[in-house]
């Protein structure tokens, strides 16, 4: 499991690529399985961790010095295992963009996991190297804005682990807002619907390098520590309980969001979700069980008033049906299964140790898609 170099596994606060790698090691050890997991320093998991780089680089994300260097020495211990006969089955990728353009210099097959929206610039790099990994989107939404050229294996959501979240009644009585603030996202628009709608608003999130100038022109006039709230960036027992404690969750983004862990995250504490119909909301919320789909401030801000014909339990229903570890890391083991049987990626002169090997330490999947034999079930888990 390769996750980025910025932050360590799973984030102190604000980190949904860090959250969902970490979720995911857990989700296939408890399946059974051996996963090893590169990360930055400080990272912690069941899985066997190896940490990569000498630091953490938060204030440099997306930077490509750091994301070379980190994904080359992993590449470069995955080849040395598979010359000391130890190969690895498949990388699961969640790094960036080094990853897929190197994806066919390494006999091990990569399947990569879509974070982000597809930008024209973005889009251009996929449709040059989408060939080289297994791509995984993580939302229809997501899938339906790939370009035509870039084949999408298949669409897993992210996950969470339902357990992780208590059950709230919104005794707080506030409505939450959780996010970056940028003008898509829609804290503004957050504010105006809960204010037309007489109901305290608490803001919970990051102000990013870049992101100043909106905060103190767009939201900070309007924190008064009453009807407005800012409560920076949370993390751990503190978060889940502001999610659990909340009336609603407002969602006012004005974008193709790929996912949106936050909504997930609310409902899994029972509390309903009010969004805009954009990006993967409209996959998450099921209007009128788990929340509503309005389209503009004076709609949400209405919706407000229809929160409690919303039954808390069914919010919670509705992710642990479609969004929870276990669920999640099944699927994944079906791409992991389809990449290790499909590996086309030759191009590389390094010898690979034959499928036949007797006692291969894997990475991803299972011992048991390399050799699709009748095994006990100690065989049929091995190193991921």
């Amino acid at each position: 499991m390769l996750a980025p170099p910025w932050i360590a596994v799973p984030p102190p606060g604000y980190g949904g690529i860090e959250l969902v790698v970490g979720l995911l090691c857990e989700g296939l050890v408890d399946r059974g399985h051996d996963v090893i997991l590169f990360a930055a320093p400080g990272s912690r998991s069941s899985a066997r961790v190896r940490e990569v780089l000498p630091a953490c680089h938060p204030g440099q994300i997306g930077g490509a010095f750091y994301e070379v260097d980190h994904v080359s020495r992993v590449f470069a211990e995955v080849e040395q295992a598979a010359h000391g006969g130890q190969p690895f089955d498949v990388i699961h990728d969640h790094s960036g963009f080094s990853a897929v353009a190197m994806g066919d210099r390494i006999a091990t097959p990569v399947v990569h996991t879509l974070h982000g929206p597809f930008t024209d610039e973005v889009a251009r790099f996929y449709t040059e190297h989408a060939d080289k990994t297994q791509l995984v989107a993580i939302s229809e939404t997501q899938r339906r804005l790939a370009p035509p050229q870039v084949p999408i294996a298949a669409v897993i959501h992210n996950p969470i682990n339902v357990a992780d979240w208590p059950l709230g009644r919104g005794d707080g009585g506030y409505l939450l807002w959780a996010g970056r603030f940028t003008e898509e996202k829609g804290p503004h628009r957050a504010i105006a619907a809960a204010r037309a709608a007489a109901t305290p608003l608490v803001l919970a999130g990051p102000v990013q390098p870049g992101q100043e100038d909106y905060f103190h022109t767009e939201i900070e006039p309007y924190v008064d520590g009453r009807c407005v709230r800012y409560v920076g960036e949370t993390g751990g027992e503190r978060k889940r309980r502001l999610f659990a404690d909340a009336r609603g969750l407002l969602m006012p983004i004005r974008w193709d969001e790929p996912f949106g862990m936050v909504m997930v995250e609310a409902l899994a504490c029972g509390t309903p979700v009010i969004a805009f119909p954009e990006g993967a909301a409209v996959e998450i919320v099921q209007d009128g069980l788990n929340g509503y789909l309005v389209d503009d401030e004076d709609a949400m801000a209405a919706a407000v008033a229809r929160l409690a014909r919303i039954k808390r339990l069914d919010c919670r229903t509705s992710v642990q049906e479609r969004f929870d570890l276990d669920i999640i890391a099944a699927q994944y083991e079906t791409i992991y299964q389809r990449a290790a049987a499909t590996v086309t990626n030759m191009r590389i002169a390094a010898p690979v140790v034959p499928i036949d090997d007797p006692s291969p330490v894997a990475v991803l999947p299972p011992a048991h898609i390399r050799r699709p034999l009748a095994l006990s079930p100690e065989a049929q888990y091995g190193s991921l």
